[in-house]
């Protein structure tokens, strides 16, 4: 297989699962963890590698280092496996994977941004999602008629933060997630309730039900439910563990234990609760978002410049929410129709939001 992101956290443990069932990893695409990679390297033995800076090629243990976003479609063009898993963040993320599915190759897909931006315009037959919402509703889908589908929240860091305070709660505070350790810019994303807005988005171009809601279940053991047009309602539960989706997108069909099933009584309850505006500005646009899925470049690139600002202090995470929403209003009229209008409207739209 092809990793693309290596060292963070699906990266990590693709790697586990690569090397429990035993794939071959012929290539890996990393950013700035250079000392990690280097140890994927010895334990690897990758016939490729790619970094995002070339100051860094030097510090790299390997003798085909290719660099940047270039290098990485170049890579992509010399490695012989079918299955490419594409872990990277942001929408740096799409470029390889639209070069993946022309090269015919299967793409394991962890890059949100991709299907949010171009989901209309991809194959999705050839995409695999590597997230355990979706993996829950695939897992759920049988041959009756659905009507629905529902996948869950953990509410983020401030889930439970008084109202008042939200204005005041800072980067770092945004990143101590109740449930997990992730990446910064996902778990930010958390905070914000963008990424459920996101994996609404990809529900829709990968399953292609009209359906969708979302709704926080705060101890992250349910995943996803399946409403059927019967009346009945069927939901998965797991370890909160990105080693099941994973081993399944490079597996196929697993039949041996990956994580430890459940003990209910132990458990003792669930409890659920809806996804309010007032606390998560940016659900004010969820249903006319999910009328208008092709709008999502907007969102993207708004959000990415959002956090970016969020970061260094000059919005807060109200602001950053509302940035968004001002974005995707002011380009209502965003439908691209092919890959190159959505690299267009994506620069138009960080241009606008810079300005602001």
């Amino acid at each position: 297989m092809v990793l693309l992101g290596s060292t963070g956290s699906i990266g990590v443990n693709a790697l586990i699962i690569a090397k429990r069932f035993g794939i071959t990893v012929e290539a890996l695409v990393a950013g700035k963890n250079i000392g990690l990679l280097n140890e994927q390297i010895k334990e690897h033995h990758p016939k490729y590698v790619a970094i995002s800076d070339a100051k860094d090629r030097t510090l790299v243990n390997h003798t085909n280092v290719f660099v940047g976003k270039e290098g990485i479609l170049e890579l992509l063009q010399k490695t012989q496996s079918y299955l490419v898993v594409n872990a990277l963040v942001g929408f740096v993320g799409l470029a390889p994977s639209i070069e993946a599915l022309r090269l015919g190759k299967r793409l394991a897909l962890a890059n949100k941004e991709s299907l949010v931006v171009a989901g209309h315009l991809l194959d999705t037959s050839h995409i695999t999602p590597i997230d355990s919402e979706h993996f829950g509703l695939w897992y759920l889908l049988g041959k009756r008629p659905v009507s629905g589908m529902t996948i869950t929240a953990s509410g983020g860091a401030f889930r439970d933060t008084p109202l008042e305070k939200l204005s005041t709660m800072s980067f770092q505070d945004a990143l101590k997630h109740p449930n997990w350790s992730m990446g910064a810019k996902i778990t930010i994303d958390s905070a914000t309730m963008t990424n459920k807005l996101f994996e609404l988005l990809e529900a829709k171009w990968l399953f292609g039900v009209d359906r969708l809601d979302a709704i926080i279940e705060p101890k992250s053991l349910i995943h996803a439910f399946v409403n059927f047009k019967d009346g009945s309602t069927t939901a998965h539960l797991a370890v909160a563990d990105m080693k099941l989706p994973i081993a399944f997108a490079l597996v196929g069909e697993v039949e041996e234990p990956i994580l430890p099933s459940l003990d209910l009584a132990s458990i003792g309850s669930l409890s659920f609760r809806p996804i309010e505006a007032v606390r998560y500005p940016i659900w004010e646009i969820k249903d006319d978002v999910l009328a208008n899925p092709t709008r999502g470049v907007v969102i993207n690139a708004a959000n990415e410049v959002g956090i970016a600002k969020f970061f260094n202090q000059e919005i807060n995470i109200l602001e950053l929410a509302e940035r968004t929403i001002k974005a995707y209003r002011h380009f209502e009229d965003a439908i691209p129709k092919s890959l190159d209008e959505v690299f267009e409207i994506d620069r138009e739209v960080r241009r606008y939001c810079l300005a602001l």
